[in-house]
């Protein structure tokens, strides 16, 4: 690559003389958490979950007719809201090589699509998470991401093996280490396919392949974004898993939108979610967003018999110059099972993401 030159973004990003780029960029996402397991309340300085700190580093280079590029991202270690129960607080600061998210590299045309090869997302990454209402950053359909690891109680006080986490999986994709190609938009739609496998997590002995379908659209007043994927896990711990996922998000220029989700595993269970939000300029330092969310799960935790369900509240209030996003979020649990009865739980996150 030629000689870097002037900063174009901040002092975060210079370009070269050749059209290439090299940006910074990351978050940093502080919360304070507060669950009720029905019991007792824990109260926590956490990471938030639904977005964890990081700190990424995007190299772009017109090549061959399209751009190469080559991203690398990490969280920073920091003790994430999803991690913390009633009988573990990881270190406040413990970063492993896990915390790697992307060491990815790509090429892109217009003509013939994307290319990934290395350490990033699955095809299904982000299928099941369409959301446009501005408030996903403090809830969204990822129920575990404030408090997945928080144990349900009986009806008597003890302490289950069932956690939040568990009743409440969106069946989304992750990152692993993998081959990916996605084509060329038409129409507002996308195919992606991918094969990979865990590379990071020591002894997984876990590979999975995936394929989805895109959708983005603005058409008139409105904002789509849509995703259906079907995905196929074989792992040495959970065995063979078939998992098949979708979203869609329609955000309208008066504010209004509407999210829902569903999902399915062949070896489990089904959910349904959805969620209506709005959002509003109220005030000049930035857009105020609000939303109420709901999600059902069905067979999730005992194969047939159990009955799971998440309601949620989310205000997200941004400040734009600062580049700073405040929120609040409540969530209310509930769990039962043929035979068992569980208290519900539920969960606070209070917080801002700082971006750069």
């Amino acid at each position: 690559m030629a000689a870097l030159a002037a900063p174009a973004m901040a002092e975060l990003r210079r370009d070269n003389a050749s059209g290439g780029s090299v940006t910074l960029y990351g978050h940093l996402n502080p919360a304070w958490q507060s669950v009720d397991d029905g019991v007792a309340s824990y109260d926590t300085l956490v990471d938030n979950g639904h977005s964890p700190s990081r700190l990424g580093l995007w190299v772009r280079q017109p090549l061959g007719g399209g751009t190469f590029g080559f991203n690398l991202e990490t969280a920073l270690g920091v003790r994430q809201s999803f991690a913390v129960s009633q009988g573990t607080k990881a270190d406040a600061l413990n970063w492993q090589r896990t915390s790697i998210r992307k060491v990815d590299f790509s090429w892109s045309s217009e003509r013939f699509g994307t290319f990934c090869l290395g350490q990033g997302s699955m095809s299904h990454d982000g299928a099941a998470e369409r959301d446009l209402s501005g408030t996903s950053l403090v809830g969204y359909n990822s129920i575990g991401s404030a408090a997945g690891a928080f144990r349900f109680r009986d009806a008597a006080g003890a302490l289950t093996p069932r956690t939040i986490a568990a009743a409440g999986p969106s069946f989304d994709g992750g990152r692993r280490g993998r081959i990916r190609y996605d084509t060329p938009g038409f129409q507002g739609f996308k195919l992606s396919v991918s094969h990979g496998e865990e590379i990071l997590a020591q002894n997984s002995d876990l590979t999975s392949t995936s394929v989805a379908l895109f959708y983005d659209r603005e058409p008139g007043d409105w904002t789509l974004s849509g995703a259906l994927a079907y995905a196929s896990v074989d792992s040495r711990l959970t065995g063979d898993l078939h998992d098949r996922m979708g979203s869609f998000s329609a955000l309208h220029a008066s504010g209004w939108n509407v999210t829902v989700a569903a999902g399915d595993r062949q070896e489990s269970g089904t959910y349904a979610y959805g969620k209506l939000g709005y959002k509003a300029d109220w005030f000049a330092a930035g857009t105020t967003a609000l939303s109420v969310d709901y999600c059902d799960g069905r067979d999730m935790t005992a194969g047939p018999g159990s009955d799971s369900a998440a309601l949620g509240v989310q205000l997200v209030q941004n400040f734009d110059e600062p580049g700073i996003e405040a929120y609040l979020g409540w969530r209310d649990y509930s769990l039962s099972e043929t035979g068992t009865t569980y208290r519900d739980a539920s969960s606070v996150l209070i917080g801002a993401r700082w971006k750069f």
